[in-house]
Parts: C-alpha cells; structure tokens; sequence
C-alpha cells in the first residue's frame, strides 16, 4: 500500500468539511471504515478535528484514541493500515464513513473486521477467527 491516495484533498475542503460537521460535546464524532470494494464493514472508531483534517490531507485514516487521549494513525505500528479511498458524511453531518483499502486485519484482535460477535439461533457465536499478530 503506498502513502499516496485518491481521496486527498486540499486544505479550503477540509476547513469547509470540518466546518459542516457536528462533533459533540467532547469533539468527537463516530467515524465507520469500509472496504471500498467488497463493502465489509471494517471498525467503528472516533474523530475529532485534527483526525479529519490529518485523515483528508495525507490520504490515510487517522482516528482519536478515548483511551490514550491521542491521535491513532492506523497501522503506524502494526503495518494494517486504511488508505483513504472516498470521505464520506451523512445527511445529519453527524457521523462519517471512511471507504478504505485495508491492509492487513482490521481489528486488533487480529480479525478482518471487529464485527465478529454475532446473535443467530438465539445464540451468541463468535463468527470469525484471529489471522496474525495484534494491530
């Protein structure tokens, strides 16, 4: 996967984009990844400001982190990183949707996705199963 993206943008559309959209009232607004081409959905995560703007001018999702109180570049440690292929936001301009390439597994249980917990037959079951290390 290489740094560069089709999805970057200059910075008067990131200042209107962040403009539009409705953080709350610690900042943050959700933000869900999707492969681009299958329509997985991959992780739900947060943004704040910074993460859009870092997001949408170096082509690669970048997420706040509530427990470290930190900017979180996906996969700058573990390699499983999300270029950014389309930003998307909804009609409310309360929640985004980040179509990505994923490389790697998405989640850090080392899943392709962190929707593995399903309820079918009455039943909790784990649908999917570890594929490497920890991301």
């Amino acid at each position: 996967m290489t740094d560069e993206c089709t999805a970057r943008v200059g910075e008067d559309v990131i200042e209107k984009v962040i403009a539009v959209l409705k953080f709350d009232e610690s900042g943050l607004i959700p933000a869900i990844a999707q492969q681009h081409d299958s329509g997985e959905v991959l992780m739900l995560a947060w943004m704040n400001a910074q993460a859009v703007a870092e997001t949408l001018r170096r082509g690669r999702a970048c997420y706040w982190s509530r427990s470290r109180q930190a900017l979180w570049r996906k996969g700058e440690s573990s390699g499983h990183a999300q270029r950014l292929v389309e930003f998307r936001y909804d009609c409310d301009q309360d929640a985004v949707l980040l179509l990505v390439e994923q490389t790697g597994p998405a989640c850090h249980t080392n899943r392709p996705n962190c929707f593995f917990h399903a309820v079918r037959d009455g039943a909790v079951q784990m649908i999917s199963e570890p594929v490497g290390t920890e991301t």
